[in-house]
């Protein structure tokens, strides 16, 4: 059976070439993510709340209806 997942990016590591597909680079991307913020919790940067507030008001800013104004 090929495998039919799409390329992202490739890379060189240790003179190698490497494809990266989509789903491993939204994987790592998620994975990176979260460390970070359980990094930025734990050196009290701000509260598990703060960022659930941030991340609501992001959402709907980003994800508005074409008809919605400010």
């Amino acid at each position: 059976m090929a495998d039919d997942k799409k390329v992202a990016l490739k890379m060189i590591v240790n003179g190698k070439e490497r494809e990266v597909t989509f789903e491993e680079l939204a994987l790592s991307n998620n994975l990176a993510q979260e460390a970070l913020v359980r990094l930025l919790i734990e050196k009290k940067m701000f509260e598990p709340q703060e960022l659930m507030e941030m991340m609501e008001k992001v959402k709907k800013e980003r994800y508005r209806t074409p008809d919605q104004v400010n």
